[in-house]
């Protein structure tokens, strides 16, 4: 391959070097950020020498070249351009800025949300059961002892999250804002203060007490704002925004007590007596606006909401239905906006089912069969990112059920008494109404299996891939010494064991489009339940990016293993490597360690791509799913 010729080409196809706002590489794909993306020739670079694909995530252009050959393409490429190689964090950084402030605050409500809902699931599926639990008891269908300690203490647990959720979404935005956490949460306790009356008395008590403020200008009530979240997440803000500029005004023996007093008292008397009284007031006007989009007569709303959904999340845009579900759950005690999203995600996992079972080509069906089961479980970013926008009518058929079960879940007024879950686990939150949720899981399904079915897939899509034809053998005579180790290569098929412990799974669970389409080559995931990653055979390090490790194997495989997606991002962070590259390596060597928590902690995934980046000199890759130990078969390379 030429890399300098690669190199002038990518510099042709994105406008040349003044169009370059920076640039870094991972172990797969030159990831650029783009001035001006009009100037972008994307069919000219998806032609270019030794590009593989092309898409853009995360406000980066993405070129994806494959381990190896990235590392010397961006060499190439800066030296062409005279362009200053960044890090991945200043591209990160980059790219950030780059996007529009939708894309921005999309992002933003993204970063402080995700950390905080596994702690909203539990009180969300906790308050699910004891509201099942209380029905069948005040109902006569189950006896329970409501005074026993488990159900006196689960009654207490249930709302616990809910309660104090301001604490927690104050913690998070402060981290993502750039503040101190700790005084954000100090601001999330101001908000709920046992002082002020509480939010949720106010509907049948009344307003109790006025306090006049900014020396008897107004008055504002005293309340609490016990399930509010837009007010929180700008208090937060306006905090780190003085905090930060107090740090670089104050000398540093002040700094210590200056800037924490002055930076809760000033936000905190705002935060009463201005930002949470007309926050509220725009919070309260969002959702009561959403909820009358819900409750548009014969569920028309709600039709038109559940067939886009999965569009939002193609987009990114989902990541502000928290928002959504948090402010009804505040507002009415149950979010309705969940079960549509729910219905929406189901039907993606049925129409990616129908196109497992209705294809023959095994590649497709052993990584559409996985799929679908994880949009079952409301994880949809394999089936629809794999699967359906693939062939485009399957995620069409997906989108078209969403928007029956959602205007069934409408008609019915089918709300949840949490957030954080969808799917078959999504009854967790239902069951106060587990038959109207079940009928509208089925209407989704249903409508989207039978669609995907009968329109997903083009006859030619159907049948399966055949092999191309070995290539015919040259009359040229090649030394015996030489040929015999091709021979032996030829005759006997390769296998690849498991480099990791953990449950092996279809590269669609990634969620990751190039793994998921197989741009860099066929190969399998692994959900790791050790994180640590040994050499599957015998090989020399062909590549070392920290979090991805490529190998040239000695039986002729060239792998790389990449763990988690976009663990790029890290820098390096929560890894460990014990290799370099051009290091020979023994089968069951450590290559590298990693800390699982630590990454999730950062909101990456740990799945383990591994991939045949050579795969074309194979006829076939069989895959072993499963539950595997390091060491057991996972890929069988057929010649």
């Amino acid at each position: 391959m030429d890399y300098q010729k690669a190199a002038k080409d990518v510099l042709a196809a994105i406008g040349g070097k003044e169009n370059v706002v920076s640039a870094a590489h991972c172990a797969t794909r030159l990831r650029l950020v783009i001035a001006d993306n009009k100037k972008v020739n994307k069919q000219a670079l998806e032609n270019g020498e030794g590009v593989k694909g092309v898409f853009e995530a995360q406000g980066q252009l993405q070129i994806i070249f494959g381990t190896g050959i990235v590392n010397k393409v961006f060499d190439a490429f800066v030296k062409e351009g005279g362009i200053t190689a960044g890090s991945k964090e200043d591209v990160k950084a980059a790219a950030a800025q780059k996007g529009n402030w939708f894309q921005r605050f999309i992002k933003t409500l993204g970063d402080i949300f995700v950390p905080i809902i596994p702690a909203i699931v539990a009180s969300g599926f906790l308050m699910g059961i004891m509201d099942a639990l209380n029905f069948m008891n005040n109902n006569g269908f189950a006896h329970i002892d409501t005074g026993s300690s488990i159900y006196v203490f689960a009654t207490l647990f249930a709302n616990t999250a809910y309660t104090f959720l301001p604490i927690l979404i104050a913690y998070s935005a402060a981290k993502v804002f750039g503040g101190n956490p700790f005084l954000g949460a100090v601001i999330g306790m101001i908000m709920i203060h046992p002082n002020l009356q509480n939010a949720w008395t106010v509907a049948t008590d009344g307003v109790q007490t006025m306090q006049p403020v900014f020396g008897g200008l107004y008055e504002i009530p005293l309340v609490g704002y016990q399930g509010h979240v837009i007010p929180v997440m700008i208090a937060v803000w306006l905090m780190c925004f003085i905090e930060k500029r107090l740090h670089k005004v104050v000398p540093p023996m002040f700094d210590l007590f200056v800037t924490p007093l002055v930076s809760v008292f000033v936000t905190g008397y705002l935060t009463l007596a201005a930002i949470g009284p007309v926050f509220t007031t725009i919070e309260t006007h969002i959702i009561n606006g959403i909820q009358w989009l819900i409750a548009i007569p014969f569920g028309i709303g709600s039709f038109v909401m559940g067939g886009l959904y999965a569009t939002t999340v193609v987009s990114g845009i989902h990541h502000m239905y928290t928002i959504i579900d948090l402010g009804q759950l505040g507002t009415y005690g149950l979010t309705y906006w969940l079960p549509l999203a729910s219905a929406a995600n189901v039907a993606q996992g049925a129409a990616a089912l129908a196109v497992a079972l209705r294809t023959r080509d095994k590649k497709l069906k052993s990584m559409a069969l996985p799929a679908s089961l994880s949009a079952f479980m409301g994880i949809t970013e394999p089936a629809i990112f794999g699967v359906n926008l693939r062939f485009l009518r399957p995620f069409i058929a997906g989108s078209i059920g969403g928007a029956c079960g959602a205007l069934y879940a409408s008609i019915v007024g089918l709300g949840a008494t949490g957030t954080g879950v969808t799917g078959i686990f999504g009854i967790l939150l239902h069951l106060h109404r587990p038959v109207q949720y079940i009928i509208a899981m089925l209407i989704a399904a249903a409508v989207a299996f039978v669609l995907s079915w009968l329109f997903g897939l083009k006859p030619e899509q159907i049948q399966p891939q055949t092999a191309p034809a070995a290539p015919q053998q040259s009359s040229e005579s090649t030394p015996a010494v030489e040929a015999a180790p091709k021979a032996a290569e030829i005759a006997n098929d390769l296998t690849i064991t498991a480099p990791l412990t953990g449950n092996a799974v279809s590269l669609a669970e990634t969620g990751d489009e190039t793994f998921a389409q197989e741009v860099l080559g066929p190969g399998i995931a692994i959900e790791p339940t050790v994180g640590k990653v040994v050499a599957p055979c015998d090989a020399t390090i062909s590549a070392q990016m920290g979090h991805a490790v490529g190998l040239s194997c000695d039986n002729g495989a060239e792998l790389l293993i990449h763990v988690g997606v976009d663990t790029v991002e890290l820098g390096g962070k929560c890894f460990t490597g014990s290799v370099t590259e051009g290091q020979r390596v023994k089968a069951g060597d450590t290559l590298l360690t990693f800390d699982m928590d630590g990454i999730r902690a950062a909101g990456y995934k740990t799945i383990t791509a591994i991939i045949v980046t050579n795969g074309e000199d194979f006829a076939s890759v069989d895959r072993h799913f499963g539950t595997v130990q390091v060491g057991d078969q996972l890929l069988t390379l057929r010649r």
